[in-house]
């Protein structure tokens, strides 16, 4: 099949990629590094590599649901396979490096990208081999958001020991955007955020300037686990500007895959040209609604609704 000239398509069809309107109608950036490839499609393009939830709740399925949910083509490198229900992890088994640098290849040399995500990297050569795949896009200017995936929400570590090492000297320094919660912060610097407000605000300030001292560009420090009678609070910083992000706290259960959902929403925002801070403001207030409208699947806590905009969400 030959792509069809735009002259030739029928009215609207062409239209400007959402948010980007440095984009001609009809056109999308060329792959970087890729000149010989031809413009394809003007939807942003956005890579994922996360482990596997078989439930749907989290990990991969929570981002392309996501991606899918805000307009953006999702691709998903698999990094890991895990046995999981709304209840426990039972089971972990990382991919072979290999396998994952395979996948990140077969769709960089391929298939335009303009923003990736990076969930749950198992093992040190996982993370060493996706460091420096992703080198090459980082430079040419493609955003990286990377969540720091260490524990599942059923208390299960998902990581190696090495891996969050490799984390710190391979990959952190790489990012756009970091999006740790408490837990992952102190795993990372040794930083604890206190529960007073008295010391609250300091000690989130002093999180993410340890963050961001592992190199990203920006640090969004989740605060979702702080006392449940308060708004919930994130902080983001990249050292110069610091942007307070409060929302209202829902009494929720459902709330598997909040973070990998809070990512992916960044990264979409940022394939579609926005800053990092408009970027994690309109990512913040879809993963809200997205935590309003999570449901039910099992005997444990359920995901979050990512579909909640739409007729599909399971709250509509």
């Amino acid at each position: 099949m030959t792509a069809a000239d735009p002259a030739h398509l029928p009215a609207g069809s062409a239209r400007r990629s959402p948010g980007r309107p440095d984009l001609p109608a009809g056109s999308a950036r060329r792959s970087p590094g890729r000149p010989d490839l031809p413009a394809g499609s003007a939807r942003p393009h956005v890579l994922a590599v996360a482990g596997s939830d078989p439930s749907g709740a989290a990990g991969l399925h929570a981002d392309l649901r996501t991606l899918f949910s805000l307009g953006v083509h999702g691709m998903g490198v698999v990094s890991a396979v895990t046995a999981q229900n709304s209840v426990a992890v039972s089971g972990i088994w990382a991919l072979p490096a290999a396998a994952v640098r395979g996948q990140l290849d077969a769709v960089l040399s391929d298939v335009r990208v303009d923003a990736v995500k990076t969930g749950m990297l198992a093992s040190a050569q996982i993370v060493a081999d996706v460091a420096e795949v992703l080198a090459g896009p980082v430079a040419a200017g493609i955003p990286l958001v990377v969540d720091p995936v260490g524990v599942a929400s059923t208390g299960r570590s998902l990581v190696e020991p090495a891996a969050v090492g490799a984390l710190v000297t391979d990959l952190l320094r790489l990012a756009t955007v970091v999006t740790p919660n408490l837990d992952e912060v102190q795993q990372l610097t040794g930083v604890a955020v206190g529960d007073s407000p008295e010391v609250r605000a300091a000690d989130l300030r002093r999180a993410a300037d340890a963050m961001l001292a592992l190199g990203p560009r920006w640090a969004l420090v989740k605060g979702g686990h702080l006392p449940p009678d308060e708004d919930a609070l994130d902080l983001l910083s990249d050292g110069t500007s610091v942007l307070e992000l409060r929302s209202p706290r829902l009494p929720a259960r459902h709330t598997r895959g909040t973070g990998c959902t809070l990512a992916s929403a960044v990264a979409a925002h940022l394939a579609r040209g926005l800053d990092v801070p408009a970027a994690v403001r309109a990512a913040k207030a879809y993963v809200t609604g997205a935590i309003a409208g999570g449901y039910g699947i099992g005997a444990g806590p359920g995901p979050v609704d990512q579909g909640w905009q739409g007729a599909g969400g399971a709250g509509r």
